[in-house]
Protein backbone atom coordinates (compact mmCIF):
# COMPACT_ATOMS: atom_id res chain seq x y z
CA UNK A 1 0.00 0.00 0.00
CA UNK A 2 1.28 3.42 -0.66
CA UNK A 3 1.11 6.24 2.12
CA UNK A 4 1.76 9.92 1.67
CA UNK A 5 2.11 13.11 4.09
CA UNK A 6 -1.46 14.26 3.48
CA UNK A 7 -3.12 11.16 4.71
CA UNK A 8 -1.29 10.82 8.38
CA UNK A 9 -2.16 14.56 8.55
CA UNK A 10 -5.99 14.01 8.02
CA UNK A 11 -5.56 10.86 10.85
CA UNK A 12 -3.96 13.53 13.18
CA UNK A 13 -6.97 15.93 12.31
CA UNK A 14 -9.94 13.16 12.85
CA UNK A 15 -8.42 11.98 16.05
CA UNK A 16 -8.10 15.07 17.98
CA UNK A 17 -11.01 15.24 19.36
CA UNK A 18 -10.88 11.84 20.77
CA UNK A 19 -7.03 11.88 21.85
CA UNK A 20 -4.33 13.90 23.89
CA UNK A 21 -1.63 15.99 22.24
CA UNK A 22 0.61 14.48 25.10
CA UNK A 23 3.38 16.81 26.37
CA UNK A 24 6.99 16.14 25.42
CA UNK A 25 9.48 16.23 28.13
CA UNK A 26 13.52 16.13 28.89
CA UNK A 27 15.57 15.30 31.62
CA UNK A 28 19.45 17.57 31.97
CA UNK A 29 20.70 14.20 34.03
CA UNK A 30 19.88 11.97 31.57
CA UNK A 31 20.70 13.85 28.36
CA UNK A 32 24.51 13.94 30.20
CA UNK A 33 24.33 9.83 30.81
CA UNK A 34 23.16 9.48 27.34
CA UNK A 35 25.76 12.11 25.77
CA UNK A 36 22.73 13.00 23.23
CA UNK A 37 19.71 15.34 23.36
CA UNK A 38 16.43 13.34 24.05
CA UNK A 39 12.77 14.79 24.02
CA UNK A 40 10.26 11.98 25.31
CA UNK A 41 7.01 11.90 24.08
CA UNK A 42 5.05 11.00 26.93
CA UNK A 43 2.10 8.25 25.40
CA UNK A 44 1.82 7.67 29.30
CA UNK A 45 -0.58 10.25 29.60
CA UNK A 46 -2.15 9.58 26.96
CA UNK A 47 -6.06 8.74 27.49
CA UNK A 48 -6.10 5.01 28.80
CA UNK A 49 -2.44 5.21 29.53
CA UNK A 50 -0.66 4.63 25.98
CA UNK A 51 -0.44 5.23 22.43
CA UNK A 52 -2.81 2.86 21.70
CA UNK A 53 -5.71 5.09 22.05
CA UNK A 54 -4.92 6.72 19.03
CA UNK A 55 -4.93 3.18 16.41
CA UNK A 56 -8.33 2.44 17.36
CA UNK A 57 -9.46 5.76 17.55
CA UNK A 58 -8.47 6.04 14.26
CA UNK A 59 -9.85 2.25 13.36
CA UNK A 60 -13.36 2.98 14.10
CA UNK A 61 -13.71 6.43 13.09
CA UNK A 62 -12.84 4.42 9.44
CA UNK A 63 -15.92 2.57 9.98
CA UNK A 64 -18.99 2.41 7.77
CA UNK A 65 -21.97 3.87 9.85
CA UNK A 66 -23.65 0.61 9.28
CA UNK A 67 -20.05 -1.47 10.98
CA UNK A 68 -20.09 1.55 13.81
CA UNK A 69 -23.70 0.31 14.84
CA UNK A 70 -22.73 -3.57 14.84
CA UNK A 71 -19.27 -2.45 16.86
CA UNK A 72 -15.69 -3.69 17.27
CA UNK A 73 -14.47 -6.77 18.52
CA UNK A 74 -10.69 -7.58 19.50
CA UNK A 75 -8.55 -9.99 21.46
CA UNK A 76 -5.87 -8.42 23.97
CA UNK A 77 -4.94 -8.63 27.66
CA UNK A 78 -3.50 -5.23 27.35
CA UNK A 79 -3.28 -1.90 26.71
CA UNK A 80 -5.01 -2.13 23.10
CA UNK A 81 -8.56 -3.80 24.92
CA UNK A 82 -8.69 -1.24 27.25
CA UNK A 83 -8.22 1.42 24.01
CA UNK A 84 -10.66 -0.08 21.85
CA UNK A 85 -13.21 0.36 24.33
CA UNK A 86 -12.48 3.66 25.57
CA UNK A 87 -12.64 4.40 21.98
CA UNK A 88 -15.51 3.07 21.46
CA UNK A 89 -17.18 4.49 24.20
CA UNK A 90 -16.00 7.92 23.33
CA UNK A 91 -17.81 7.63 19.49
CA UNK A 92 -21.22 5.49 21.35
CA UNK A 93 -19.94 2.01 19.65
CA UNK A 94 -20.45 -1.41 21.10
CA UNK A 95 -17.08 -3.21 21.77
CA UNK A 96 -16.54 -6.72 22.42
CA UNK A 97 -13.19 -7.43 24.22
CA UNK A 98 -11.91 -11.10 24.13
CA UNK A 99 -9.44 -11.89 27.13
CA UNK A 100 -7.65 -14.29 28.53
CA UNK A 101 -8.98 -16.15 31.46
CA UNK A 102 -5.53 -15.46 32.72
CA UNK A 103 -5.41 -11.61 32.74
CA UNK A 104 -5.03 -9.77 35.45
CA UNK A 105 -8.33 -8.86 37.44
CA UNK A 106 -6.87 -5.14 37.06
CA UNK A 107 -7.10 -5.07 33.56
CA UNK A 108 -10.70 -6.61 32.78
CA UNK A 109 -11.85 -4.10 35.53
CA UNK A 110 -10.12 -1.02 33.57
CA UNK A 111 -11.57 -2.57 30.29
CA UNK A 112 -15.34 -2.90 32.09
CA UNK A 113 -14.71 0.71 33.20
CA UNK A 114 -14.41 1.23 29.58
CA UNK A 115 -17.18 -0.21 28.39
CA UNK A 116 -15.87 -2.96 26.78
CA UNK A 117 -18.41 -6.00 27.09
CA UNK A 118 -15.51 -9.04 28.03
CA UNK A 119 -15.60 -12.40 27.06
CA UNK A 120 -13.15 -15.02 28.63
CA UNK A 121 -11.35 -17.93 26.81
CA UNK A 122 -8.26 -19.87 27.34
CA UNK A 123 -5.11 -17.78 26.96
CA UNK A 124 -4.01 -19.58 23.57
CA UNK A 125 -3.87 -17.52 20.29
CA UNK A 126 -6.83 -20.27 18.83
CA UNK A 127 -8.75 -19.55 21.57
CA UNK A 128 -8.60 -16.20 21.51
CA UNK A 129 -9.48 -16.14 17.59
CA UNK A 130 -12.11 -18.85 17.75
CA UNK A 131 -13.61 -16.36 20.33
CA UNK A 132 -13.43 -13.32 18.26
CA UNK A 133 -15.26 -14.90 15.28
CA UNK A 134 -17.85 -16.47 17.30
CA UNK A 135 -19.13 -12.34 18.25
CA UNK A 136 -18.49 -11.57 15.00
CA UNK A 137 -20.76 -14.63 13.75
CA UNK A 138 -23.12 -13.61 16.38
CA UNK A 139 -23.07 -9.94 16.05
CA UNK A 140 -21.90 -8.59 12.75
CA UNK A 141 -18.64 -6.96 14.73
CA UNK A 142 -15.57 -5.90 12.58
CA UNK A 143 -12.61 -7.04 14.08
CA UNK A 144 -9.78 -4.76 14.69
CA UNK A 145 -6.33 -6.01 14.97
CA UNK A 146 -4.26 -4.60 17.87
CA UNK A 147 -1.50 -3.85 15.58
CA UNK A 148 -1.25 -5.20 12.26
CA UNK A 149 -3.95 -2.73 10.41
CA UNK A 150 -3.60 0.20 8.20
CA UNK A 151 -5.66 2.67 10.00
CA UNK A 152 -4.24 1.48 13.92
CA UNK A 153 -0.79 1.79 11.39
CA UNK A 154 -2.00 5.44 11.12
CA UNK A 155 -3.16 6.33 14.43
CA UNK A 156 -0.14 4.92 16.43
CA UNK A 157 2.05 7.38 13.73
CA UNK A 158 0.37 10.09 15.14
CA UNK A 159 2.36 10.47 18.11
CA UNK A 160 5.55 11.23 16.23
CA UNK A 161 3.92 13.46 14.06
CA UNK A 162 2.82 15.68 17.04
CA UNK A 163 6.87 15.20 18.12
CA UNK A 164 8.46 16.30 14.86
CA UNK A 165 5.94 19.26 15.13
CA UNK A 166 7.37 20.40 18.00
CA UNK A 167 11.05 19.40 17.40
CA UNK A 168 11.18 19.32 13.35
CA UNK A 169 14.81 18.46 13.56
CA UNK A 170 15.06 15.17 15.52
CA UNK A 171 18.45 12.85 14.20
CA UNK A 172 16.56 9.98 15.35
CA UNK A 173 13.16 8.41 16.78
CA UNK A 174 13.24 5.45 18.62
CA UNK A 175 10.57 3.72 19.80
CA UNK A 176 9.59 -0.08 21.48
CA UNK A 177 8.74 -2.70 18.92
CA UNK A 178 6.19 -5.31 19.91
CA UNK A 179 3.37 -6.02 17.35
CA UNK A 180 4.92 -3.62 14.87
CA UNK A 181 1.96 -1.01 14.68
CA UNK A 182 4.07 1.82 16.50
CA UNK A 183 7.33 1.78 14.89
CA UNK A 184 5.33 1.61 11.58
CA UNK A 185 3.18 4.37 11.97
CA UNK A 186 6.69 6.06 13.34
CA UNK A 187 8.46 5.57 10.38
CA UNK A 188 6.21 6.83 8.17
CA UNK A 189 5.71 9.89 10.45
CA UNK A 190 9.30 10.20 10.32
CA UNK A 191 9.84 10.00 6.48
CA UNK A 192 6.96 12.20 5.46
CA UNK A 193 7.15 15.11 8.34
CA UNK A 194 11.23 14.53 9.36
CA UNK A 195 14.18 16.44 8.08
CA UNK A 196 16.34 13.40 7.00
CA UNK A 197 14.55 11.75 10.82
CA UNK A 198 15.86 8.09 11.06
CA UNK A 199 12.57 5.49 13.24
CA UNK A 200 14.96 2.99 15.10
CA UNK A 201 13.47 -0.04 17.26
CA UNK A 202 14.40 -1.19 20.29
CA UNK A 203 13.29 -4.96 21.30
CA UNK A 204 13.95 -7.29 24.40
CA UNK A 205 16.72 -9.68 23.56
CA UNK A 206 14.28 -12.25 25.28
CA UNK A 207 11.52 -11.56 22.68
CA UNK A 208 13.56 -10.14 19.31
CA UNK A 209 11.74 -11.48 16.38
CA UNK A 210 11.13 -7.73 14.88
CA UNK A 211 14.98 -8.31 14.57
CA UNK A 212 15.66 -11.74 13.32
CA UNK A 213 12.82 -10.80 10.73
CA UNK A 214 14.44 -7.90 9.47
CA UNK A 215 17.93 -10.17 9.56
CA UNK A 216 15.82 -12.88 7.31
CA UNK A 217 13.28 -10.80 5.24
CA UNK A 218 10.48 -12.94 6.37
CA UNK A 219 8.30 -12.48 9.68
CA UNK A 220 9.91 -14.72 12.26
CA UNK A 221 8.10 -15.55 15.87
CA UNK A 222 9.27 -16.36 19.47
CA UNK A 223 9.62 -20.24 20.74
CA UNK A 224 9.25 -18.10 24.43
CA UNK A 225 9.20 -14.44 25.54
CA UNK A 226 10.65 -14.58 29.11
CA UNK A 227 10.65 -10.56 29.43
CA UNK A 228 9.43 -7.48 31.78
CA UNK A 229 8.10 -5.95 28.73
CA UNK A 230 5.07 -7.96 28.65
CA UNK A 231 3.55 -5.74 25.83
CA UNK A 232 6.41 -6.81 23.26
CA UNK A 233 5.60 -10.08 23.38
CA UNK A 234 3.16 -10.26 20.34
CA UNK A 235 5.11 -10.49 16.40
CA UNK A 236 4.76 -8.53 13.79
CA UNK A 237 2.02 -8.69 10.65
CA UNK A 238 1.95 -8.73 6.90
CA UNK A 239 0.51 -5.27 6.84
CA UNK A 240 3.36 -3.19 8.75
CA UNK A 241 6.30 -5.57 8.19
CA UNK A 242 6.85 -3.89 4.58
CA UNK A 243 7.13 -0.47 6.08
CA UNK A 244 9.32 -2.13 8.63
CA UNK A 245 11.76 -3.39 6.00
CA UNK A 246 11.58 -0.03 3.84
CA UNK A 247 11.87 2.60 6.17
CA UNK A 248 12.89 1.26 10.02
CA UNK A 249 16.94 1.77 9.92
CA UNK A 250 17.79 -0.91 12.77
CA UNK A 251 16.55 -2.43 15.41
CA UNK A 252 18.38 -2.74 19.17
CA UNK A 253 18.15 -5.49 21.06
CA UNK A 254 18.70 -4.73 25.04
CA UNK A 255 19.09 -7.25 28.02
CA UNK A 256 16.43 -7.26 31.12
CA UNK A 257 18.66 -5.69 33.06
CA UNK A 258 19.09 -2.80 31.08
CA UNK A 259 15.58 -2.33 30.49
CA UNK A 260 14.99 -2.69 34.55
CA UNK A 261 17.89 -0.04 34.64
CA UNK A 262 16.02 2.42 32.46
CA UNK A 263 13.16 2.39 33.34
CA UNK A 264 14.14 2.97 37.12
CA UNK A 265 16.37 6.01 35.70
CA UNK A 266 13.01 7.33 34.38
CA UNK A 267 10.93 6.83 37.10
CA UNK A 268 13.71 8.49 39.55
CA UNK A 269 14.83 11.80 37.26
CA UNK A 270 11.64 12.29 35.37
CA UNK A 271 9.23 11.56 38.16
CA UNK A 272 6.97 9.83 36.15
CA UNK A 273 5.31 6.13 35.78
CA UNK A 274 6.53 4.17 32.93
CA UNK A 275 5.51 0.37 32.06
CA UNK A 276 8.71 -2.00 31.25
CA UNK A 277 7.93 -2.25 27.76
CA UNK A 278 7.88 2.12 27.27
CA UNK A 279 12.02 1.61 29.23
CA UNK A 280 13.28 -0.57 26.04
CA UNK A 281 13.93 2.43 23.73
CA UNK A 282 16.01 4.72 26.39
CA UNK A 283 17.62 1.16 27.07
CA UNK A 284 18.74 1.21 23.82
CA UNK A 285 20.01 4.33 23.57
CA UNK A 286 21.80 3.88 26.43
CA UNK A 287 23.35 1.01 25.03
CA UNK A 288 24.44 2.46 21.64
CA UNK A 289 25.66 5.75 23.20
CA UNK A 290 28.06 5.83 20.53
CA UNK A 291 26.02 5.61 17.69
CA UNK A 292 23.53 8.72 19.30
CA UNK A 293 26.33 10.91 20.73
CA UNK A 294 25.94 14.19 19.88
CA UNK A 295 22.30 13.55 18.49
CA UNK A 296 18.88 15.18 19.17
CA UNK A 297 16.56 12.33 19.67
CA UNK A 298 12.59 11.54 20.48
CA UNK A 299 11.82 8.61 22.64
CA UNK A 300 8.39 7.40 22.29
CA UNK A 301 7.55 6.59 25.96
CA UNK A 302 4.46 3.98 24.88
CA UNK A 303 2.53 3.44 28.13
CA UNK A 304 2.19 3.64 31.92
CA UNK A 305 -0.03 1.26 32.92
CA UNK A 306 1.66 -0.50 35.10
CA UNK A 307 0.44 -3.10 37.86
CA UNK A 308 1.64 -1.04 41.36
CA UNK A 309 1.46 -3.97 43.01
CA UNK A 310 4.34 -5.43 40.97
CA UNK A 311 6.38 -2.49 41.35
CA UNK A 312 9.42 -3.21 43.36
CA UNK A 313 9.43 -7.35 41.32
CA UNK A 314 9.61 -4.80 37.99
CA UNK A 315 13.41 -3.36 39.62
CA UNK A 316 14.58 -5.62 41.70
Amino acid sequence: MEYNKQQLEQVLYDIEPYTHRTPVLKSRLINEISGSDIWFKCENFQRMGAFKMRGAANAILNLSKEQQDKGVVTHSSGNFAQALSLAAKSLGVPAYIVMPDSAPEVKKAAVRTYGGKITECPSTLKDREDAANQIQQQTGATFIHPSNDTNVILGQGTAAIELLQEQPDLDFIITPVGGGGLIAGTALAAKFFGRNCKCVGAEPLEADDAWRSMQSGNIESNSSANTIADGLKTQLGDLNFPIILEDVDDIIRVTEAEIKSAMKLIWERMKIVIEPSSAVALAAVLKESQLFKGKKLGIIISGGNVDLKKLQEMIS
